[in-house]
């Protein structure tokens, strides 16, 4: 576990139990349109099955977020994951970054974003991600800035757009 003030990160790369399954698929709910819905509890365990590298962020030993990232050559079938497939030869990809409303703007995704590109860094990695800005999400577009990340590119679908982002 990492210390980062009152909050820690714990990395989980087994689907973890029921109840905290739930807990998870529920905070990403709360967390829509800022992260993709998923249909189901079962959705988010075939994400996690897939993905690389995924963190709690704990507040003592309440889960107050999760971070889902997968690395280049998963067969994650996400239009967002394949831009970055097709354009780059190695990398890791946010899927999804939940924080709890009541713990936001509090340092709980500094600590996730500064601990992963470390993890990164370890290897060469650049980082990608996306974020709406058709419903625009300008708090996670301002955080992304701040840190570094540039916009290499736009998708567009029916409902929403996103920036595609990466920091090398």
């Amino acid at each position: 576990m990492i210390q980062g003030s009152n909050l820690e990160l714990a990395l989980f790369s087994d689907v973890p139990e029921q109840d905290t399954l739930e807990t998870l698929y529920d905070l990403n709910q709360e967390n829509t349109p800022e992260v993709g819905s998923l249909s189901s509890v079962n959705e988010l365990r075939s994400l996690i099955q897939l993905s690389a590298l995924n963190f709690f962020v704990l507040n003592e030993e309440e889960i107050i977020g999760f971070i889902i990232c997968f690395r280049e050559g998963s067969k994650y079938h996400s239009p967002n994951y394949k831009f970055f497939s097709d354009c780059e030869n190695k990398f890791l990809y946010i899927d999804r970054v939940v924080i709890k409303k009541e713990y936001r703007r509090m340092g709980a995704g500094t600590l996730l974003y500064n601990h992963l590109s470390k993890v990164a860094n370890l290897e060469n990695l650049p980082i990608c991600c996306e974020v709406n800005t058709n419903p625009i999400n300008q708090i996670s577009l301002n955080f992304h800035s701040k840190n570094k990340y540039i916009k290499v590119g736009q998708g567009y679908f029916d409902d929403h757009s996103v920036a595609y982002l990466k920091r090398k």
